[in-house]
Formats: structure tokens, C-alpha cells, sequence
């Protein structure tokens, strides 16, 4: 049972067993969560960077991520992070932040997040401005409407070796074509990429594209 410091323990949430299990990917859904066990969970498993935690409104998930699931985020991030020095892009890497508001009952940490031209503190309530999701099974809660409670301006999902791009507007995800912040960047050709070369994680080929198309 989780306390909180209070002189009663809360009561204890009600488990629900995994339920899914793709490519080794695995998901653990707990409902009844108050957001003062949320935190003590986060605390808990803070030792365990490899898991992941999505919060919404009284229902916590735990992903553990697979070899798969982390060798394609791995080769996105190299590829954006490449993409965004040869561009000569100020483009700030945080990984996987844990972004969290009690207002809002949600919390989430990304697979990777960017931020243009700024940094992101500590503790500082401000989302980054895309969160990329790696999406291997369905997850038991739903990541927009937690990225949207956050105020994330862009959600990237990757899933069925393709890139969707969403922009918050007006409280709600809708899709684009390209990103706001980076609308330079090749999203399609970065998905097909990723699809074909994950388990190798070569990325000179890229390169070698980019300087190509800057005559470089």
C-alpha cells in the first residue's frame, strides 16, 4: 500500500494485469491512482529510467519498453538530432522529461522531446514543443489527450513505420503534414528511413543525402 506522509493511508488502487505484449513491449494499467501516489510511484521508479509512465485522470500506466521500441526511438532522435546540425537548426534535445500538471491530472514522459531554441528547467511547468511517442501496442490511456492537458504544441507518433504529426489548436490535435517549428524537415523520408535501417542504426547514408542536397 502507498502512503503519503498523511496520518490515514490512501486506499489502494485497483491493478489491472498486462494486457498486451508486442515485439516484446509490455503495458500495465492501474486505476484509482490519486496524483500523491502517481508521484510516489514516479519517485519509486526513478531508479528505472527504461519504463515509462503515462498519467490521465485517476489511471497510471507502466510501458516497459523492448529492444525494438528503444532502437527505433534511438535511430529517430540520431536522425533528427543530425538532420537539425547540418540545418544549422537550434533544436534542444531533453529525451525522456517527465511533464506533469496536478491541475490537469495528467503526466506523461516521451520517448524523446524538442524544444526550438530554448531550454527547459527543472521542475518548469512549460511542455516541449514536440513530444515523439515510439507506438508498438495501443497504449491503455490516451497519450493526445494527456499531451494536450500538458499544453504540448506538436505530438509526433511513429507507428506502421510511419510519422503522424499533430498540432494542438483550440484544446484538441489535429493532423499536419509538416511540423511547425521544423517545417523544413523531410518527416516521410524520415519514417522510411527509420522502417529500413533501425536494427542496423547507420545513419551515414543520411548524411551523406544532406550534404548531397546542399551541394556539399
Amino acid at each position: 500500500m502507498i502512503t503519503t506522509g498523511e496520518e490515514h493511508p490512501e486506499p489502494a488502487p485497483t491493478p489491472r494485469p498486462f494486457d498486451d505484449e508486442r515485439d516484446g513491449e509490455r503495458r500495465f494499467q492501474i486505476h484509482g491512482v490519486t496524483w500523491a501516489q502517481y508521484e510516489a510511484f514516479r519517485d519509486l521508479f526513478e531508479d528505472r529510467p527504461g519504463l515509462r509512465m503515462s498519467y490521465l485522470e485517476g489511471t497510471l500506466e507502466i510501458m516497459s519498453p523492448s529492444s525494438k521500441h528503444e532502437m527505433l526511438k534511438k535511430l529517430l532522435a540520431r536522425l533528427i538530432e543530425t538532420w537539425a546540425t547540418e540545418r544549422e537548426v537550434d533544436l534542444r534535445g531533453h529525451g525522456s522529461t517527465t511533464f506533469k500538471r496536478s491541475a490537469e491530472e495528467r503526466g506523461a514522459e516521451p520517448d524523446e522531446c524538442y524544444c526550438l531554441g530554448r531550454s527547459i528547467e527543472d521542475g518548469a511547468l512549460e511542455p516541449p514543443d514536440i513530444a515523439i511517442e515510439i507506438v508498438l501496442s495501443p497504449p491503455g490511456v490516451d497519450k493526445l489527450a494527456i499531451y494536450a492537458g500538458l499544453g504540448t504544441p506538436e505530438v509526433w507518433l511513429y507507428r506502421h513505420d510511419a510519422l503522424e504529426l499533430f498540432a494542438l489548436d483550440g484544446g484538441r490535435y489535429g493532423p499536419i503534414e509538416r511540423s511547425r517549428f521544423v517545417p523544413d524537415l523531410d518527416v516521410a523520408g524520415l519514417a522510411a528511413y527509420v522502417a529500413a535501417n533501425w536494427k542496423t542504426q547507420d545513419v551515414r547514408p543520411f548524411v551523406d543525402e544532406l550534404r548531397r542536397q546542399r551541394g556539399g
